[in-house]
């Protein structure tokens, strides 16, 4: 597996806020590679300030862990990875969440479903809307898709 986490700050980034740090690591498109990914965005986390038991620690595991299935349940293509990647804005309190998968014709849905499917599976888009402040999904060329989701560092008001 290929990783590499860097600090950017003079990189060109689709916000203007510069970007605090950035990591990124492939993984075998399989259930033990997404497990692996949650694993090591809660070490990017915790390098990055968050502890493991933090809200935003466990909000962009979740996240991660979602999206990586997803990835290797509905975007696997045998013999391709998926790419896991984390940007952490400090200015905006946000982690950005990427996960790209090589399977192009397989989209997910346009919008989130309102109420729980019945079945074992389908939640999972769900719980990414309950816990980014906004996720979509776009091509990934020259194949694939990648699926993202912004997730808050800031602790929510108690109320």
């Amino acid at each position: 597996m290929l990783t590499e986490t860097t600090t950017h700050e003079d990189e060109p980034r689709p916000s203007t806020a510069p970007v605090a740090a950035e990591a990124r690591e492939q993984f075998a498109s399989s259930p033990r590679g997404a497990q692996l990914a949650r694993r090591r965005a809660l070490r990017w986390m915790e390098e990055w300030g968050h502890p493991p038991a933090s809200d935003a620690s466990c909000a962009v595991a979740l996240v991660v862990g979602e999206l990586a299935a997803n990835a290797v349940r509905h975007g696997r293509v045998p013999g391709r990875d998926f790419f896991l990647r984390l940007i952490l804005d400090e200015v905006a309190g946000l982690v950005r969440v990427e996960v790209a998968d090589a399977a192009s014709t397989k989209r997910p849905p346009t919008s989130t479903p309102t109420a729980l499917p019945e079945g074992e599976s389908g939640r999972g888009l769900l719980l990414v809307e309950a816990l980014a402040v906004r996720w979509g999904w776009a091509p990934r060329h020259p194949m694939g898709k990648t699926v993202w989701a912004e997730v808050s560092t800031r602790t929510p008001p108690h109320l």
